[in-house]
């Protein structure tokens, strides 16, 4: 085994606990911070994939501002544990097959695809940048306006009323 293989293992392996951590926590910050443990895995896979400006984006825009953000809205609804109902043991019972045929759609789609047989073309970043600030400008934009709404929803959520 390449050093590269063992590597994309080790971070593959912590993507996939952090994933299950995040989501079987039962508090909303300890369920953000193993978030972060996420999008850092991400980040070392898409370095091994040498795609060096997606990787710094991951850590910067995702591990950095929106978790920040998450936080803080998290600590700004001062949500508590969450409590378990019938609803979530039933919804845990339908959720299984769900997941099953989910992960089995997946991976006919996988298998047939013909994109695994192609090789990554990597763009560098001054190509990048070129294609979102003029191609993709408007949908760039509107990303930063849904999250401005989003902090005013949580602000009026969290107002308490006098």
């Amino acid at each position: 085994m390449t050093p590269q293989l063992i590597i994309f293992f080790v971070l593959a392996a912590i993507a996939v606990l952090g994933a299950a951590s995040l989501i079987f926590q039962r508090h909303p910050i300890h369920s953000a911070l193993s978030l972060i443990v996420v999008m850092v895995a991400l980040a070392g896979l898409y370095l091994l994939m040498g795609a060096d400006f997606v990787a710094a984006v991951q850590i910067i825009v995702y591990g950095g501002a929106i978790m920040v953000l998450f936080i803080f809205v998290i600590m700004l609804l001062n949500a508590g544990i969450e409590e378990r109902t019938n609803a979530s043991q039933m919804a845990r019972f339908a959720g299984i097959p769900l997941t099953v045929a989910l992960l089995g759609i997946l991976a006919v789609a996988i298998f047939r695809s013909q994109i695994a047989s192609q090789p990554a073309q990597l763009a560098d970043t001054h190509k990048i940048s070129l294609m979102l600030f003029r191609e993709f400008v408007y949908p760039f934009e509107l990303t930063s306006f849904l999250i401005l709404v989003a902090i005013l929803g949580a602000l009026v959520l969290a107002q308490r009323e006098s």
